[in-house]
């Protein structure tokens, strides 16, 4: 629960029309704003100032009380998850979604409840994929209109009005247009869900989705991505992530397979470039995740990164980053727009984070890479009607921000007993170098399915073209089973083992296991690394290990940059704990225990000259939000 100051002063739900002038202090978008940069100019909280912040004021999600009636009730599978929404600001108002599909409007002073609207996509029953979560809104104004879009869980998109919390009846059809329609096939819509904000530019409202990874391979939806006209709701263009017809790219699923395959979807979060008027798709993989033989071919335009037009939804351009994926490899998050130069060169750039631990850069406006891909050969698929992809794209410069593949590069050698047993483990197993393909044995694989980078994405300062980027290092184990033919019509899908531990309980590669990097996108430069967290280094020492210094934890939010400091939460052992780091070393200038675990990425706004950090905390039982301020 959260310490006072504690606020639950809950206003009548509509009770108050609420003016919303833009402000210069306001965090307008899921990433501060449409390229993503995770940035604000404000600089009241520094390095001599972060010491002194102390908690503004909680407040607790609606969400809490329904789950502990439905936990009374014996109902325990209607628990939401970690809270992971990420709150925009708009003059000092904050609006989110819950977990279990509501919004709210918060004073961001206060702590204040303004109002919550209930879209009751509970009712449906446990969403896909993830469950009941949630990561945030999106506002839009034309001047005289003021709406807060919501995607639910139920596959609906809300207008709501951000001024009294009422669905917006000049939207679609009394505020809402059905998601599940449109998408040139009957599906069902209990595997397709929204967890995502959607991006708004240039009053079009672009939509992705989240898509059951089965059971069947004719029967996944698929993640095209649509968008919609802003004041009526009305559909205005689909991009086809996985080709129809005649299309271009279509010749990459082969045997028909682009008629029934599915996923191949944006579940996370976009970006846009209004001037250029382009949207950003970071595209995730086709169903199943890690057994291609339904679907043999490259499979355009899974896991690429797609500039489309946003008042046509027409390709610009494309990168193919992983071809015929098997490693649940999607796209994790937003990619960061940034100028920079680059050799004497400007270029407006768009710098792509990958869960392999890549990034990969382009001329946003051509496509044209910024340093040589190479297509380098990977091993290949030993699995029965397998095809995988002889080749894939490696980006050659920046380095990888975080381990890749199992080798002698990459095991624990803290000792030469804990290597011989980290080698001993590892025999069980096929492993190898990155895109190492998944095995009927189980093949460890380097970065895992949360990365290296994931939705939590990187921050961008705008002014130096530098780059932060959280990473975790966590290898899975993939083996293919058959399924049941009751229950799956796939030849193989995921089974049997699926994760792998280190020697002694400790983790099977070196340190760090959660880290920050700094690249300089001018040059490509790493410019520092530093462990996030102290990890399980006390276990290291009880062993009676020399003290290696900090190990990192895998735990990681995303980041939110000043013009001074970087601030990341993280879950560090037993603690929970908000950090700000100098931007220019890495190292850690201020500390602040959280009430609660953080799952969701913080912000930072202005109101009446003050400066706050907030962020989400907690889930299932427990979702709260705090803020934090100077007094």
């Amino acid at each position: 629960m959260i310490p006072a100051p504690f606020v639950r002063l809950a206003a009548s739900a509509f009770a108050v029309a609420l003016a919303i002038p833009v402000s210069a202090g306001d965090w307008r978008h899921y990433g501060a704003d449409n390229a993503s940069s995770k940035y604000v100019p404000f600089d009241q909280i520094n390095h001599e100032t972060v010491q002194q912040l102390e908690l503004a004021w909680g407040w607790e999600s609606p969400d809490n009380a329904m789950v502990a009636r439905n936990h009374e009730e014996g109902n325990f599978a209607a628990t939401p998850g970690p809270f992971k929404v990420t709150p925009i600001a708009i003059d000092g108002i904050l609006y989110l979604s819950t977990s279990m599909g509501r919004v709210a409007a918060v004073d961001g002073v206060s702590g204040e409840e303004l109002w919550v609207f209930d879209t009751r996509s509970w009712e449906m029953g446990r969403p896909a994929n993830l469950g009941y979560n949630h990561r945030g809104v999106t506002y839009w104004s034309d001047g005289e209109n003021e709406r807060l879009f919501m995607p639910s869980n139920d596959a609906w998109l809300w207008a709501i009005d951000a001024r009294t919390g009422k669905p917006d009846p000049a939207f679609g059809t009394e505020g809402r247009v059905d998601l599940a329609e449109g998408l040139g096939r009957e599906i069902d819509r209990a595997a397709y869900t929204m967890v995502s904000a959607p991006l708004v530019i240039n009053d079009v409202v672009v939509m992705g989705s989240s898509i059951h990874d089965g059971p069947t391979h004719m029967e996944a939806p698929p993640g095209h991505v649509r968008g919609y006209d802003a004041r009526t709701g009305e559909q205005k263009w689909i991009f086809h992530t996985i080709p129809q017809g005649n299309e271009y790219g279509v010749e990459t699923w082969e045997d028909d397979s682009w008629t029934y395959s599915g996923g191949t979807n944006v579940w996370t979060l976009m970006s846009a470039d209004e001037e250029l008027g382009i949207v950003y798709l970071p595209i995730g993989t086709p169903t199943n995740d890690w057994y291609g033989g339904h679907r043999p071919g490259d499979n355009l335009f899974a896991e690429s990164l797609v500039a489309v037009d946003a008042e046509t939804g027409e390709r610009i351009w494309h990168f193919q980053m992983v071809r015929h994926g098997l490693w649940d490899y999607d796209l994790p998050a937003a990619p960061n727009l940034v100028d920079v130069t680059v050799d004497g060169r400007e270029i407006k750039a768009v710098a792509q984070i990958s869960k392999q631990a890549f990034v990969y850069m382009f001329d946003r406006e051509t496509g044209e890479p910024v340093w040589p891909i190479e297509d380098r050969p990977v091993p290949q698929s030993e699995v029965p009607g397998e095809q995988s992809a002889a080749t894939q794209p490696h980006p050659t410069w920046p380095a990888p921000f975080d381990l890749q593949g199992i080798s002698d590069e990459t095991l624990i050698d803290f000792t030469p007993e804990l290597r011989a047993q980290a080698l001993e483990i590892i025999s069980e197993f096929d492993y190898g170098p990155l895109f190492t393909p998944p095995s009927l044995r189980g093949t460890i694989n380097l970065p895992g399915w949360a990365g290296g980078g994931n939705w939590e994405g990187a921050a961008v300062d705008p002014e130096t073209g530098v780059m932060y980027v959280p990473s975790g290092t966590a290898p899975i184990v993939v083996q293919l089973q058959e399924p049941d033919p009751e229950v799956s019509d796939f030849n193989y899908v995921r089974g049997g083992q699926s994760s792998v531990r280190g020697p002694e309980g400790l983790p099977l590669t070196k340190p760090p296991y959660g880290r920050i990097t700094a690249i300089d996108l001018n040059t490509g430069e790493h410019l520092w690394m530093v462990p996030h967290g102290e990890g399980v280094r006390q276990r290291i020492i009880d062993m009676g290990i020399e003290d290696p210094g900090p190990v990192g934890s895998t735990s990681r939010t995303g980041p939110v940059l000043t013009p001074t400091l970087l601030f990341i939460a993280q879950q560090d052992g037993r603690r929970s704990v908000l950090r700000a780091f100098d931007k220019e070393t890495g190292e850690v200038v201020h500390e602040i225990d959280l009430p609660g675990v953080p799952n969701a990425s913080p912000i930072s706004y202005m109101v009446d000259g003050q400066q706050y950090i907030a962020l989400t905390l907690g889930g299932g039982l427990d979702s709260t939000m705090v803020a934090y301020a100077i007094p």
